[in-house]
């Protein structure tokens, strides 16, 4: 390693690597035998930690016979599945009998298994009942259709402007975050939100470190915007052009219309799953316009490219990369995770914190949980720490 591992002594990679065993296959079988009889006609769909959370891919469709639904997921390398039944998007997926959401379903991949399950409600039957508005009386919409001229299309833009920023003349760090919709309110969440304005808020009551926090909506090619390489699975990579849009458009934007630091030592990206990827990627391929990032449970595996890129460009990095993954997300993507860290320790003067949760998950939950963590440290003063050389 090029610098320390240790998180008591503040070194310039603040990690805990361990091995992986080899990883076995099996073939899991899911089958619904009892669902609510509304929407019968309609195709069912398995989205989880097996095909990057889309609501409806093909391969994970069900096969419907008499009245039972089945699906067989081949050659599974995760030690825990985490999933959930849609119907084909995200505001069509499986419910509580009152519309409450549920929790990922977990199957413990030990062996090949069949798992019987009952959904017994749809979201969308409960919409208008089951959530409300959450969002902080700091949150406001930028703009609902802000345009993206890299890729052509248009975006929800939302901001969270600390307590005292209409009144005052001061100057703050700006945090982009993705997945937008997920991050203040729980209305327009797909799974609950990550309550980063509560917590801001709270922040700001004990004088801490205040933030402009900048939400981007994910939209219908999510999946691609946040992959800068092209997948046989899911198509075209758009990422490269979704993050120059963040650094050419978006940035310039937000720093011409508010008062912001615009160096890159106040300049955060952050993001989970997909939007974690991306967010890494960003920090690598613009380093001048960001210095910091918040990587959440990131989905390396959708682009194995990721690890090259680190080593060709990561020596150019030297901010601070905040890193999370939960054990039973499957030890697969913890050990991408810390391979990932491995190399940009190795080969950059990066900061890296990493935080593996023995019981996290792939979820705004733990997301929500794992941010405060995240925030301070993001913030915190590191010009008086000295880097220890390796022993």
């Amino acid at each position: 390693m090029k610098n320390a591992i240790s998180k008591l002594s503040v070194a310039a990679a603040l990690f805990f690597s361990f091995s992986s065993p080899a990883v076995a296959q099996h073939n899991i079988y899911l089958k619904v035998k009892s669902l609510t009889p509304y929407h019968l006609p309609d195709t069912l769909f398995a989205a989880g930690n097996f095909n990057n959370w889309e609501p409806s891919t093909t391969p994970f469709t069900f096969s419907a016979a008499d009245t039972s639904w089945s699906l067989q997921l081949k050659n599974i390398k995760q030690d825990v599945l985490e999933f959930k039944f849609t119907r084909g998007s995200w505001s069509k997926v499986e419910a509580a009998g009152k519309g409450q959401d549920i929790q990922n379903r977990l199957v413990h991949v030990i062996s090949d298994t069949t798992v019987n399950y009952t959904i017994a409600a749809w979201k969308d039957d409960f919409a208008s009942v089951s959530k409300r508005h959450t969002a902080s009386v700091h949150v406001s919409i930028i703009d609902a259709a802000f345009y993206l001229p890299q890729l052509n299309r248009e975006r929800r833009l939302w901001i969270y402007l600390p307590e005292g920023y209409a009144t005052s003349k001061k100057h703050y760090p700006v945090l982009y975050m993705q997945d937008g919709q997920n991050i203040f309110d729980e209305l327009t969440s797909g799974f609950g939100e990550w309550g980063v304005d509560e917590f801001l808020d709270s922040m700001q009551f004990k004088n801490k470190n205040a933030c402009i926090v900048v939400g981007i909506d994910n939209g219908a090619k999510r999946v691609n915007e946040y992959n800068p390489y092209d997948n046989e699975k899911f198509g075209k990579g758009e990422g490269k052009e979704y993050i120059e849009f963040l650094a050419k458009t978006l940035k310039p934007f937000i720093d011409n219309k508010y008062r912001t630091l615009p160096g890159r030592e106040n300049t955060i990206i952050a993001g989970s799953s997909i939007g974690g990827l991306i967010s890494y990627y960003a920090i690598l391929a613009y380093p001048n316009v960001f210095g910091k990032a918040g990587i959440f449970s990131p989905s390396f595996w959708i682009a194995p490219q990721i690890l090259s890129l680190t080593d060709s460009m990561a020596d150019k990095s030297n901010g601070k990369f905040f890193f999370y993954i939960g054990e039973s997300e499957g030890q697969q993507y913890v050990q991408d995770m810390i391979n990932v860290m491995d190399k940009l320790g190795s080969v950059s003067g990066a900061i890296i914190y990493s935080a593996i949760d023995p019981y996290g998950s792939h979820n705004e939950q733990a997301w929500r949980k794992w941010f405060p963590e995240f925030y301070k440290w993001i913030m915190a003063d590191w010009t008086n720490y000295v880097i220890k050389p390796d022993n």
